[in-house]
């Protein structure tokens, strides 16, 4: 059974969908908002997809009292173990967010929110 890791936001009725159609979720967090298992932390078979909201991705711009993972860190194992990552943002402003993500645009796919459950279903064969 495929699972779907999936940051806070995401939408409820797409991983209701899921879930009714016998896909396994997993909460997934960055290292600063406290939900779901921490990216960074993975192991190879937890999840076979991430879905992911790009504001979850980008650390907190004020954020000095610990270290806090680029985008690049946070999805590492993601990039490391072949896991495809859907960023959700509109369509318009896709290009301004790759350029946020920096070096991890280049493994993430970018999805606008009305494409996402047709994206994901197309990838987990649902």
């Amino acid at each position: 059974m495929k699972t779907v890791g999936y940051f806070d936001g995401t939408d409820s009725t797409l991983l209701t969908k899921l879930a009714a159609n016998g896909f396994c979720t997993m909460p997934l967090g960055n290292e600063w908002d406290g939900h779901g298992k921490i990216a960074t932390h993975l192991e190879p078979g937890e999840v076979d997809i991430i879905v992911a909201y790009l504001h979850k991705l980008l650390h907190p711009k004020d954020e000095e009292r610990r270290p806090i993972p680029t985008p690049v860190n946070l999805l590492y194992r993601a990039k490391t173990y072949g896991i495809p990552v859907f960023v959700v943002v509109p369509k318009d402003l896709q290009k301004k967010s790759k350029k946020l993500l920096g070096e991890a645009a280049d493994y993430v796919k970018f999805v606008a929110q009305e494409d996402l459950d047709a994206e994901v279903c197309k990838y987990l064969g649902c």
